[in-house]
């Protein structure tokens, strides 16, 4: 693994994190639903944070891919996903791309008449503005690193709606699907409360046995006290629950790394800002930050496991995708 100097780590900081997911995941914001004029504004809040911390405009100058939305009372509306991108410095291999991933959107504000002083509005910090704030905190880190690879930073809108934001990009990619390698979603990395118990200074990664991916992030965990497993039945389970499963359906090696894969009040008006853990979450962002530079700056590509039975249609996706047996 090509080392990430200190220094970039030291960069990524649990106030900063909290800041973002503070302003993401307020009560002014309305649960950023999609669409809503709060997504709007979440999106050009995250592109300013990404041209602020010298992220470069990934789609022709600028920082949106821009589409309208079709479905319901909502339809006619744009919805944005923001890009942005930090160039790779090889000659060869800075045309190829690591997708560093999140989703922005949330589910809104309860519908029907409230009971005096109910919370109604869903603020979705842990889902997922905590991802976000990771992908953020991430370009602000590496915006200046001298990796191979070229890295990409998206937020998708309407990943509630169906992963909606995620699934047009790979149907309409702004950079080549077969000159990209991986991606790396983020998803609920602000609650260490699982159901199954405390998720403290560990990470878990969805479909963890399904590509070289997972034995990367082990081994920067491991390296860094920060170990990175699959659980025995969410793992695979929630593989394809996130961003990442169009990625991995047009053969990318892609996957979400998470903290808890289940937590109290989720989808509910209780994720909210105060049962964040801010401190455990700057060491996953560092985690995930240093796995994606191994990645970015790797002699090779990550690749699909073939002895894994549950990973087959990705690897047949990957051949067609990237050419190959």
């Amino acid at each position: 693994m090509m080392a990430l100097g200190q220094s970039y780590l030291d960069s990524i900081q649990a106030q900063d994190l909290k800041e973002y997911v503070t302003f993401l995941a307020s009560d002014e914001m309305k649960g950023r639903q999609t669409p809503s004029p709060e997504l709007d504004k979440a999106a050009a809040y995250i592109a300013g944070e990404f041209k602020k911390d010298g992220v470069l405009p990934g789609n022709e100058g600028s920082y949106y891919q821009i589409v309208e939305w079709t479905r319901g009372k909502g339809a006619g509306q744009l919805v944005r996903n923001v890009v942005g991108i930090i160039p790779g410095k090889d000659e060869k291999l800075a045309n190829e791309y690591v997708i560093v991933s999140a989703h922005y959107d949330h589910l809104g504000v309860k519908t029907g008449a409230a009971k005096p002083g109910e919370d109604v509005i869903f603020n979705g910090a842990d889902d997922d503005a905590s991802g976000v704030a990771g992908v953020i905190e991430i370009g602000k880190a590496l915006a200046k690193a001298d990796q191979k690879r070229t890295i990409v930073l998206m937020t998708f809108y309407g990943e509630e709606k169906g992963l909606v934001g995620s699934g047009y990009y790979v149907r309409h990619p702004v950079f080549p699907l077969n000159q990209t390698v991986a991606n790396i979603n983020i998803e609920q990395i602000g609650r260490t409360d699982d159901t199954e118990g405390p998720r403290v200074s560990a990470g878990s990664l969805t479909g963890f046995n399904f590509s070289s991916i997972g034995k990367t992030f082990a081994k920067v965990g491991a390296s860094m006290g920060v170990p990175v497993t699959g659980h025995p039945r969410y793992s695979a389970m929630y593989f394809g629950a996130s961003d990442n499963l169009f990625f991995a359906r047009a053969g990318i090696p892609a996957h979400t790394i998470c903290t808890a894969f289940e937590f109290p009040d989720y989808h509910q008006v209780g994720d909210s800002v105060d049962k964040c853990d801010f401190a455990n979450m700057e060491k996953i962002v560092k985690l995930t930050a240093a796995t994606v530079m191994d990645v970015a700056n790797a002699a090779t590509r990550p690749e699909w496991n073939k002895d894994e039975p549950q990973a087959a249609k990705y690897v047949e996706a990957g051949k067609k995708l990237y050419g190959g047996n």
